[in-house]
């Protein structure tokens, strides 16, 4: 018979080593090796004691081809992001940061479906009962077909499941669910693994939808050891500022549909609310006419959302001027302010400058360049781009401006909130919603946008350059 041995396993990704050190190698993280021993499986069993059997093989051919339909939750923006809903025996893990509102639209998802007639049980590893029935009656989630159980214990979780048979169970959340039969710590790699194991088993067997809440790392990654994300079925990241009510559900893992989708939800006294038009709300607060604003039409999976970035820069005597930015990525940020200087002769190299995409959105497409690029030049010069205008494009290292994925898409968005005008690449199809400026070139839409605002409506190329404002350094060279 096998015996029991000692692993040290890293408590952040999972990773083994032979010897207790205080840096894992994998990972980076220091003082998360800990001590673990690892029980051996009797024989017929696997994680947890599940009996396993062996399965024999099958001609592909011969298998029916089941068609598991997803079962809708009841909240549109979620069964956007996973095709139509939760599909029959799936075991999807969720996370977010603590207070991010996980617990809440997974309150308000048992409630929507045990309206529409299935039975729900909900895991409270975390919470009392008291605790959880406050909250529903806020969410207005309080019905005959959901069932609660105050369990953390792998055993009682199980017996839970048998009695209620239940269409759907969440398990709120897994990084508290212990099984006594493991000789580990609760929240432990080996007990977050073996438990996960066992439920994603029940899951199967039992043919009911299962949901997982995950923790996640200060650094925004799912907590635990990574294999929980290629055990489960669905990976969803629940994002959002604390400060702003807008909160973003999107699919890492699916396999039963795309991963592209973005669901968007406000976070209101009575729970998540679906949010159908996003971009009325990013854009709701504008103020047009401002040097530095100007709107991007960003796409997340095949939904076209209209974002408002924002540059500011002040003047700086600091050796090294700083450079920050919010819901943009500020390596690109840096890459893009010195084709700025390089190809436009438009110079920072004296000023601190302030990037931002508003309502705590993140973009991080390429297509977004042309429209950053022209906010710091916009704040630079001190005119404002038209306010009707919406641009999009990637730029190169030479200052070329080059295509994106679906223009027309995003066009007809903006089209629909009554923008005028589109500033495209060259390159960029012919036949699109809006009126296009094209331009070639990063300097050429500087023209065209910003020093010779009544060239805009014309695609060619762009007028000679005129000086900007005084104030603004022109650097030397450029194309």
């Amino acid at each position: 018979m096998a015996k029991a041995r000692t692993v040290h396993r890293c408590q952040e990704c999972g990773a083994v080593s032979p010897r207790w050190v205080g840096r894992c190698a994998d990972c980076g993280a220091w003082g998360t090796v800990v001590e673990e021993r690892e029980e051996p499986h009797a024989s017929g069993t696997g994680p947890a004691g599940l009996a396993v059997a062996a399965s024999p093989p099958v001609a592909l051919s011969e298998l029916a081809a089941v068609d598991a339909a997803p079962v809708a939750t009841g909240l549109g923006e979620l069964d956007r992001v996973l095709g139509g809903g939760l599909v029959p025996g799936s075991v999807t893990l969720i996370g977010g940061e603590p207070g991010i509102g996980k617990s809440t639209i997974l309150l308000q998802t048992l409630g929507a479906m045990a309206a529409g007639g299935a039975r729900a049980l909900l895991v409270s590893a975390e919470e009392s009962g008291a605790q959880v029935r406050r909250r529903a009656d806020r969410l207005g989630a309080v019905g005959p077909g959901i069932w609660l159980v105050a369990e953390t214990t792998l055993p009682g979780i199980r017996q839970a499941i048998e009695t209620v048979q239940p269409d759907v169970v969440v398990i709120d959340s897994i990084q508290t669910v212990w099984d006594p039969e493991l000789d580990s710590a609760p929240g432990s790699v080996a007990q977050v693994r073996g438990c996960a194991h066992a439920l994603a088993g029940l899951a199967r067997v039992g043919g009911h939808a299962t949901v997982l809440v995950g923790h996640v790392t200060k650094e925004g990654a799912l907590a635990g050891p990574r294999v929980l994300e290629h055990l489960v079925d669905t990976v969803l990241t629940f994002e959002g500022d604390r400060h702003h009510a807008l909160r973003m559900l999107r699919a890492v893992k699916h396999r039963f549909g795309p991963t592209g989708e973005l669901g968007l939800f406000e976070m209101t006294d009575a729970g998540m609310r679906g949010v159908p038009d996003a971009s009325g709300v990013f854009l709701g607060d504008r103020r047009q006419g401002t040097p530095g604003s100007v709107v991007f039409p960003a796409l997340e999976g095949v939904r076209p959302l209209l974002v408002e970035l924002q540059a500011l820069t002040v003047p700086s005597k600091a050796p090294a001027p700083r450079r920050s930015a919010s819901g943009v990525d500020q390596g690109r940020l840096g890459l893009l302010l010195a084709v700025l200087e390089r190809r436009a002769n438009l110079s920072t190299a004296s000023a601190d400058v302030y990037a931002s995409a508003v309502g705590g959105v993140r973009v991080s497409e390429p297509g977004v360049d042309l429209a950053l690029c022209l906010a710091v030049a916009s704040t630079l010069i001190g005119r404002p781009v038209p306010a009707d205008v919406v641009v999009v494009g990637e730029i190169g290292l030479g200052g070329e401006i080059r295509q994106v994925s679906h223009t027309a898409r995003r066009l007809a968005e903006a089209g629909r909130l009554g923008f005028g005008r589109a500033v495209v690449p060259d390159t960029a199809p012919v036949d699109l919603p809006l009126p296009a400026v094209r331009v070639r070139s990063l300097a050429q839409a500087v023209d065209q946008l910003l020093l010779d605002p009544a060239a805009a409506p014309a695609s060619g190329p762009g007028p000679a350059r005129s000086s900007p404002r005084p104030g603004v350094r022109v650097a030397a060279g450029g194309s």
